[in-house]
């Protein structure tokens, strides 16, 4: 979704910046850990508590590794810079709500997905929900983002504003600075209960998309093994339990 900004260095000095390389998984299993790269900046997806990574796909990422008999060495950068870093050999994989698109796909390789979503219409009591009401109308969405390409192509919208974060976008919303935000469904599910009294509603799906965990392109035998552990936590629940515990249901893709 965006460059590393002041934030995002900030993240980079928490989590600690290394300089190793992206391996293949005969490297990753002999080391007995793998690294893997998020925002921080993503809740409830991937936020920090005091200095730790949590939120949903942490917890996905966590019990994908175990089931690989790995640990998790986390790291925290922009949004925006994270595909990049995975082809520069940076990390060994990046989860970070990672909307799969074919412009994506020439550069890195992904997972299945992990979870489903789209990309959501969010206003204040009375504003545009639909797509055909943002017409001359000012529409916020986080930088490099699928929600930004989505809000660009909206006819006849008056201006689209991209912000570094995606709550920058929310913030601007609640200042009456946009007239809309464009957002993950269960982001803006999640925003609209935490301020509860600032009227903000739902309103149509721009899109849908399945998002994914992302590798190095042709690295496929990691791409596999990921494959085969996300595969195990939904089958033995694993992964539905998590999306319980952030999202009272199951976001897993059903097909």
């Amino acid at each position: 979704m965006r460059a590393i900004h002041s934030f995002a260095l900030a993240l980079l000095l928490a989590c600690g910046v290394s300089t190793a390389q992206a391996r293949d998984w005969a490297s990753i299993k002999q080391a007995g850990s793998i690294i893997v790269a998020s925002e921080g900046a993503y809740a409830p997806f991937n936020y920090f508590q005091g200095s730790t990574l949590s939120g949903y796909e942490i917890d996905v990422m966590n019990a994908m590794a175990a089931k690989l008999g790995l640990k998790v060495e986390w790291r925290a950068l922009g949004f925006d810079a994270l595909i990049a870093s995975i082809r520069q050999d940076r990390f060994d994989a990046a989860i970070a709500s990672h909307g799969v698109t074919e412009e994506r796909q020439k550069s890195v390789d992904f997972t299945n997905p992990h979870y489903c979503s789209g990309g959501q219409i969010v206003t204040k009591r009375g504003g545009p929900t639909k797509g055909a009401e943002l017409a001359n109308k000012v529409i916020g969405v986080q930088l490099a983002t699928t929600y930004a390409e989505a809000a660009k192509k909206v006819t006849g919208a008056k201006e689209v504003k991209t912000f570094p974060k995606d709550t920058d976008a929310q913030q601007a919303l609640l200042a009456g600075r946009v007239d809309a935000w464009v957002t993950d469904r269960f982001v803006a599910k999640a925003a609209v209960e935490r301020n509860a009294g600032a009227g903000l509603v739902t309103g149509e799906l721009l899109f849908v998309e399945r998002v994914a965990t992302v590798v190095r392109k042709g690295n496929g035998e990691l791409r596999d093994q990921l494959n085969k552990a996300l595969a195990e936590i939904k089958a033995d629940g694993t992964l539905k339990k998590i999306s319980e515990k952030y999202f009272k249901e199951d976001i897993s893709c059903q097909n």
